[in-house]
């Protein structure tokens, strides 16, 4: 595997680079190689897959994916960030590098047709703690392409992404992935192999492209479904979806 960023390699790159880590960004950069190997053998990666890297940072994880897929699309909405990873292909990776395509711009926002050439078919990344969730759902909605997956998010929400009905963290997350994708826990990271040191562990969070759970309706009404419904956990079904169903009696009806 390419040389890998350690704790000197990052404190260096981002003094030289005047970057320092935002909460705003949830920016928490990855400087333990043993976990950036671990995350890549994780996910699996057949030789032919196009990596997805949102929020690459100063490339820790880039470089690992670098050799072991065959094109890499990494997503940066720091313009200082975007700039500088492709140098930092070319002196750590080597010839990899050349497999890399850097996108300034925002995660929630790309569409498909910025991905497309080629079309990404995994997804591999530290996600920003603040935006984990919506970035994972709009990237699966965006892009049919990916078939797995494999992220690192905290572990609070790595928790609710893989809970199954019955949990007690059960809720929005989990039900709206498991519409696109069957997901399991795949392990816990903790605070030190980041810099800045966050104040909780994290997790990491597998899944598998499956169909959709039905075919016949459309994914908008369903989610307006489980959005309403877990509005106000404390309410039975029928009371909390009885605003969205235009009534009591009509939640309780269901469909004309």
């Amino acid at each position: 595997m390419t040389g890998l960023l350690g704790p000197a390699e990052i404190r260096e790159l981002a003094a030289r680079l005047g970057v320092a880590p935002t909460k705003k960004l949830g920016q928490n950069f990855v400087h333990d190689p043993n976990t950036v190997r671990r995350i890549v053998t994780a996910a699996g990666l057949a030789p032919d897959d196009v990596a997805l890297e949102v929020g690459p940072g100063l490339g820790s994880l880039t470089l690992a994916l670098l050799p072991v897929a065959a094109h890499v699309h990494a997503v940066e909405i720091d313009p200082t960030l975007a700039g500088a990873l492709p140098e930092t292909a070319v002196r750590h990776a080597g010839p990899d590098a050349g497999r890399l395509t850097v996108h300034r711009a925002d995660a929630l926002r790309i569409r498909a047709a910025e991905l497309a050439d080629p079309a990404p078919t995994a997804l591999v990344a530290n996600l920003p703690y603040n935006v984990a969730v919506p970035v994972v759902l709009h990237l699966l909605a965006e892009l049919p392409s990916l078939r797995h997956g494999l992220v690192m998010v905290q572990k609070e929400v790595a928790d609710r992404l893989v809970a199954g009905p019955g949990s007690k963290v059960y809720g929005i997350p989990s039900v709206k992935l498991a519409w696109y994708a069957r997901a399991r826990a795949a392990g816990k990271v903790p605070p030190n192999v980041f810099w800045p040191v966050p104040n909780v562990d994290s997790g990491l969070v597998a899944f598998t492209r499956r169909e959709p759970p039905r075919a016949d309706v459309a994914r908008e009404q369903v989610f307006a479904v489980v959005d309403a419904a877990f509005a106000q956990r404390r309410k039975t079904l029928r009371g909390a979806l009885a605003g969205w169903a235009g009534g009591a009696d009509r939640a309780a009806a269901g469909p004309a």
